[in-house]
């Protein structure tokens, strides 16, 4: 008994360190582009958004306690260096000041108009300030309090939205193979792989802390809670997608925070917009709880303690603070081209070590596989900021799946697999 309703609250924790402010506000604009493409377009948010966050817990809980144990199987600089670019991501640069913005948008305006950002996210970020000092609560405060009333407002909307939809399906939507790459690239910006591996650590101690101290418990413990996670997420993203699709909407140019308020009012009717003011405020929290920990127990750590967690908690709040008031849409905006070039190298690291960890031993071919991704990244990065003139674009989509934005998959796997094949009859000093 004890061990069920430790796994359903670490898994519960675990949901709601991932469902946040983009999880909430992405699955419906998804939806409006769509039309009757839902189930392909689940698939391809699902394989970045639930699939690979799961391997990204697994690959560190192959690998030891936490994320460093992880980069450490490949190179000792790799944790430092991907750790920091990682933690700044789904910190105070992009995914904190998200959450702020978005509670803002979606919970305070529409029912407070003309309230100021500025205040809003000082009385938010005091919250969170105030529920992440003491780093051993979190999950617990989590798991057992906000989660399960996010959960029940969330399955109410989608439940509702289901059996009665707003409208029919758009036929102005992109067809299936467009479908699928929106889904799939959108899922960069819950940056869910990028957290799962940060989480992770804080799933594992949860669990240690709860009485699974061998390894085959914490394990079975950790795993259990992140196949319950998943399942959560799949519930929630399925059915926001499917409201977006049956919205009625067709506007592109409306703002993501003002669909989300619309399909609640259609829905829900006059409590809609109190609803998902509530929905809104709970998931944002409880990621901004949940990141800022991270934050401040990554960088005491990589400090050696010279810099204290309060500190470190102190100074995210603040700077997220300041970062939310530009907005929800001009953070996703700004956030886009780092998630494309940062989510190939995380993705590369996660997918390798969990699949061909137990019998590749060798370093060199998992260098050699996140090297080609990142030079691929840097590639999609240039694209971006339009580098190349026409010519240099048909030589870059001669690179397999580049124009879907996988083009890493294909040079990753070659590099990984040529150096493998250079290496595999080495004496392995150094070994993973």
């Amino acid at each position: 008994m004890k061990k069920t309703r430790d796994i359903v609250t670490i898994g519960f924790a675990l949901f709601a360190m991932f469902f946040g402010a983009g999880n909430l506000l992405l699955p419906p604009y998804i939806g409006v582009q769509i039309g009757n493409h839902v189930w392909i377009t689940i698939l391809g948010f699902g394989l970045t958004g639930i699939l690979l966050p799961f391997l990204g817990i697994l690959s560190v809980v192959n690998s030891g306690e936490d994320f460093q144990d992880l980069g450490n199987r490949i190179n000792k600089f790799l944790s430092p260096v991907l750790g920091t670019v990682i933690m700044l991501c789904i910190g105070p640069l992009i995914a904190i000041p998200r959450t702020a913005a978005t509670t803002f948008e979606v919970g305070i305006l529409p029912n407070f108009p003309g309230s100021s950002p500025i205040w809003t996210s000082i009385a938010f970020f005091a919250i969170t300030w105030l529920l992440t000092i003491a780093p051993s609560k979190v999950v617990d405060i989590i798991g057992n309090l906000l989660t399960p009333l996010l959960l029940v407002l969330l399955v109410s909307l989608i439940a509702v939205g289901v059996f009665a939809p707003i409208a029919g399906f758009s036929e102005k939507a992109l067809n299936t193979a467009e479908s699928f790459t929106l889904g799939f690239v959108e899922g960069y910006q819950t940056l869910d792989v990028l957290a799962s591996v940060i989480f992770a650590g804080i799933i594992i101690t949860a669990s240690r802390t709860k009485g699974y101290t061998t390894m085959k418990a914490k394990n079975q413990v950790v795993i259990t809670a992140g196949l319950l996670s998943a399942i959560c997420l799949f519930i929630i993203y399925g059915g926001l997608i499917y409201l977006g699709a049956t919205s009625g909407i067709e506007d592109l140019t409306m703002k993501r925070s003002e669909l989300l308020i619309h399909i609640a009012k259609s829905i829900l009717g006059p409590f809609g917009m109190i609803a998902i003011a509530i929905s809104i405020a709970l998931a944002c929290l409880t990621t901004a709880i949940a990141l800022t920990s991270a934050v401040g127990t990554f960088f005491t750590d990589l400090t050696q303690g010279k810099l204290s967690y309060k500190l470190l908690v102190t100074v995210c709040c603040i700077v997220s603070c300041i970062l939310s008031i530009t907005g929800v849409d001009n953070i996703i905006t700004f956030a886009y081209p780092i998630l494309t070039f940062v989510y190939p190298i995380v993705i590369t690291l996660v997918l390798y070590t969990v699949f061909f960890g137990a019998y590749v031993k060798n370093k060199k071919p998992y260098v050699a596989a996140l090297i080609a991704a990142t030079v691929v990244a840097c590639l999609s990065l240039a694209k971006h900021f339009n580098v190349f003139d026409e010519a240099g674009l048909n030589t870059l989509h001669q690179i397999p799946f580049f124009q879907y934005e996988l083009g890493w998959v294909v040079p990753s796997l070659v590099a990984f697999g040529i150096t493998w094949l250079l290496t595999k009859n080495e004496k392995i000093a150094d070994s993973i």
